[in-house]
């Protein structure tokens, strides 16, 4: 039986979407720069407003200086598993652009294609064989310092990549958490016509 048995859709999709999910257990295996170059490859070509593609990450494997760097930068309860992760990434929008004038205009859609580009990313991972968990959970200030990003860009969020383990390796409280988990029917989220529900 495979993890994600217990997802079932409405309607006719393609397998990659239900077996991309978002495991914590990850094994301690290194991962070989030009495999997650290639992950990167693929979210170069998300969608991207004007063309503007204002994704940034900053990365770092398992096994590098930069690896404690970027796990310190996670909130405690995530590197309790994530520090077993093959890479760590710190995923960064610019939030504006420079206009004709030199002026500085917001950017308004530097997190909806900086999404794109970070699921991008997660689908070629899980079609190569690899696992990926985005988080919230990050101190964003401390980010901001310590990868020295520049003005006019904000912290979104981390991803942590590596492959599944069991998840007896987990500690106890996240043990039964690692399934995939489910979603909201289509009806609570797509609305012809008018917004409807919260």
């Amino acid at each position: 039986m495979a993890a994600t048995d217990n997802r079932k859709t409405d309607y006719p999709i393609d397998d990659m979407f239900v077996e991309r999910w978002s495991p914590r257990a990850f094994t301690n295996e290194e991962i070989k720069e030009e495999m997650l170059l290639s992950f990167f490859e693929a979210a170069r070509w998300a969608p991207s407003a004007s063309n503007r593609q204002p994704w940034r990450f900053v990365y770092a494997r398992r096994g590098t200086d930069h690896f404690a760097t970027l796990l310190d930068i996670l909130d405690e309860s995530n590197q309790r598993w994530a520090k077993n992760a093959a890479a760590l990434l710190i995923v960064i929008s610019r939030t504006h652009n420079q206009a004709q004038s030199g002026e500085m205009r917001p950017a308004y859609t530097h997190a909806f294609d900086t999404g794109s580009a970070w699921y991008s990313l997660a689908l070629q991972a899980s079609l190569s064989g690899w696992h990926t968990h985005g988080m919230a959970g990050i101190d964003r200030d401390k980010a901001m310092q310590v990868l020295n990003v520049p003005e006019y860009h904000r912290v979104e969020a981390a991803v942590a990549i590596g492959k599944l383990a069991d998840p007896s390796t987990l500690p106890d409280d996240l043990r039964a958490r690692e399934i995939p988990s489910q979603r909201k029917p289509v009806s609570e989220f797509a609305f012809e016509g008018q917004f409807k529900g919260e």
